[in-house]
């Protein structure tokens, strides 16, 4: 018997980013676990990953091209081969390519989080056929743009140095389902002394091991983060030489936020004055006093109609008590801007050129609307073709019944390329089998820490399952695109994902990362120790002439959301509680959800209501009830718990709809409004009404 030992790495999206080592008995991955070696992985995997050779071995994996021979929805499909399954999707292709390109919309997002086997290949094909582009925002673009406005890029305090932090605030995160191994850290530093305070309006695993849990309103994130400035100003809790040398826009800064009293602040954020008081005298305090002060923001805050302020606001914190100075001090929401990427090498947009025009762009988070959309001299064409891939938007896209019923349409001819036969699988006229990271090769970026990752491919892939890039390759060449990008291997890929010219990435290498499995980045740990921020004056921003170009204010502010008491009091009164659905500890996003022993260890979709609500509606625990609003409904099973705030219901998700007793999980009921910037969606932006279902079983509908 032959044991290999293969470097690897987590493709999920999770800013962990873990190595991996996946040991190999001829030909067969028998364990997969974390490198020792690797200082962020430190030899620890969570528990869903951990199980990842269960999910490559799966019993229900998809092994060979299929066609539908059912209607859409109903998953009933017949085997074809290889070349029966390109011609056809090539043939109808070119038959819409014929009148207009881009009613063909490819559909994507961070199934994988490779550079290989996301967006390079897929990108060359799409480029070059002309077809409608995506606009990719259904996780973090609406943080990211306020995170960009104030600090100029995605980069962050590094995850290494949490364990010298004094003061941690977990900001709109629950680590211990989402980012582990920042968790294990947290650790290491309140073993030493620091102090734990969780920001989020419900009590998560995470909260409740933190010495303070503030649960305030959901969309309120950016009015807490303009109390705490009130006080630290009014106080003065400063670094003035700090300020003076690395900001720009203080004395507009100190001038809005005067009126956010804590009072003020308390009432909208449905917390107490003491609250504001002492978080804010507490961060200045320890960071004044040359501790670190680490704010891990995570994308949580964001999902909301005033979203992206409220990364800004919080990103603006760290430069008013000098937090950065400090290694373990500052703010990490992403690290993804440290990695000196090449996009345009992988997905080469260049090869757009020969269209003449720019191409349509369709936001994801709005696929329901686009796909139910006619042809319009404003819209373009119809889309007739959709090609999905490492995404799975029956289940994750909002307002779901518009999803479904835009996948319905039989009129759409659709392409899913998967492991499994999910929600959307359902709907797809061609299915294609895809490998799983045991079976390619690729190279990761990670947005939690600061090393470059290899993957290796450990097994040969199962059944005909073959990479995106592959299956890409085969439609290229089908579709008679003759340039020589279409041949290049995932190697060749792999090789020009990082800029060999960039300081950062040290003369990248990628037949040495192979070798090696992680390699860090040459940054700081202290990234803005002196400044040096990536804004057009290269300072901390409180004041941005780029936002106030783009028609946004451009003072940090606090933008109430689309569905509350507050700002839609007529709403609020058919629909009193609000609603969010953060992720459940053993899913991610909607993978991993058929995995028999995770889904049995999450158990059954589920709602948190806290007692005083349940009570009001005549609920008891393990009542089925009803979730609804204007949008759509779904049926569940109900947690009497005051993990949930009063005026607040916790649908942890995402199931997969056909594991769900209705059919239907918590995208029914979230809406596709976009934030305020970054075109993101809002789904914890959501107000809706629960009542009890009869005894003798379900509603119909």
């Amino acid at each position: 018997m032959t044991t290999t030992i293969v470097r690897a790495a987590c493709p999920h999206d999770c800013p962990d980013t873990c190595a991996l080592l996946v040991t190999v008995k001829d030909g067969v991955a028998t364990e997969v676990r974390g490198d020792p070696a690797h200082p962020p992985t430190a030899g620890v995997l969570c528990t869903k990953v951990s199980r990842y050779a269960e999910r490559t071995y799966h019993p229900d994996r998809l092994l060979h091209p299929m066609r539908r021979v059912g209607k859409k929805g109903e998953g009933k499909f017949e085997r074809i081969s290889w070349d029966e399954a390109i011609a056809t999707i090539a043939q109808r292709l070119g038959q819409i390519a014929l009148h207009d390109p881009q009613a063909i919309l490819p559909y994507s997002y961070a199934g994988t989080m490779g550079q290989v086997q996301g967006e390079s290949m897929a990108g060359r094909f799409f480029h070059r056929l002309g077809a409608s582009q995506l606009e990719r925002t259904i996780c973090a673009s609406a943080g990211g743009a306020g995170y960009r406005y104030t600090i100029g890029a995605r980069i962050g305090a590094d995850l290494e140095q949490v364990d010298h932090a004094k003061l941690i605030l977990i900001w709109g995160g629950n680590p211990i389902a989402s980012n582990l191994h920042f968790w294990t850290r947290v650790q290491t530093a309140k073993r030493n002394g620091a102090r734990l305070i969780a920001i989020d309006p419900y009590r998560s695993l995470t909260a409740e091991k933190c010495h303070q849990h503030i649960a305030l309103l959901p969309g309120t994130d950016a009015a807490l983060a303009l109390g705490m400035m009130h006080v630290l100003i009014s106080e003065d809790l400063l670094d003035h030489d700090y300020i003076a040398r690395h900001t720009l826009g203080f004395e507009q800064l100190r001038e809005r936020v005067a009126e956010w009293t804590p009072a003020r602040t308390a009432e909208v954020c449905g917390i107490s004055a003491e609250e504001v008081l002492n978080l804010a005298r507490e961060y200045g305090r320890v960071a004044l006093a040359g501790e670190g002060v680490f704010i891990r923001a995570n994308y949580g805050l964001q999902r909301v109609r005033g979203g992206g302020m409220a990364a800004r606001n919080v990103a603006c914190l760290p430069a008013l008590v000098g937090a950065w100075r400090h290694p373990a001090g500052g703010v990490q929401m992403s690290v993804s801007d440290s990695f000196p990427k090449d996009a345009a090498a992988l997905s080469r947009p260049d090869l757009a050129a020969r269209h003449g025009k720019p191409a349509r762009v369709i936001n994801m988070s709005t696929i329901g609307d686009a796909l139910l959309h006619p042809a319009s001299a404003d819209f373009g064409p119809k889309v007739e073709a959709l090609i999905v891939y490492n995404s799975n938007p029956v289940a994750v896209a909002p307002e779901s019944a518009k999803v479904a019923q835009g996948f319905a349409r039989e009129d759409l001819f659709t392409v899913v390329l998967e492991h499994f036969q999910t929600d959307t699988a359902d709907y797809a006229d061609i299915l294609l089998p895809a490998t799983t990271q045991l079976e390619h090769i690729d190279v990761h970026a990670s947005y939690g820490h600061v090393y470059m990752m290899a993957n290796n491919a450990a097994i040969a892939p199962m059944g005909e399952a073959k990479p995106n890039t592959e299956i890409f390759r085969r439609l290229a060449a089908a579709m008679g695109f003759t340039e020589d990008c279409f041949q290049d291997s995932d190697d060749q890929l792999a090789a020009v994902a990082f800029k060999r010219d960039d300081p950062r990435s040290a003369g990248y290498d990628w037949e040495q990362l192979k070798q090696k499995g992680w390699q860090r980045l040459a940054v700081p740990v202290a990234p803005f120790a002196e400044g040096g921020f990536a804004t057009p004056s290269g300072k901390c921003e409180f004041y941005s002439e780029q936002m106030k170009a783009a028609g946004l204010d451009p003072l940090p502010a606090y933008i109430p959301p689309y569905e509350s008491v507050a700002s839609n009091p007529q709403l609020a009164a058919r629909y009193p509680l609000a609603m969010i659905s953060p992720p459940a500890r053993n899913f991610l996003n909607s993978s991993f959800v058929n995995v028999q022993s995770l889904r049995d260890t999450e158990g059954e979709p589920h709602l948190d209501m806290h007692p005083q609500d349940a009570a009001a509606r005549g609920i008891s625990q393990g009542d089925m009830v009803r979730i609804f609003n204007d949008r759509g409904s779904l049926q569940t099973r109900v947690r009497v718990t005051d993990k949930a705030r009063v005026g607040l219901v916790v649908g942890l998700s995402i199931w997969w709809k056909k594991f769900a007793a209705d059919g239907k999980n918590a995208n029914e009921v979230t809406s596709q409004r976009l934030t305020d910037m970054g075109h993101a969606p809002t789904f914890y932006d959501v107000l809706v009404q629960v009542e009890k279902l009869p005894a003798q079983g379900l509603l119909a509908g």
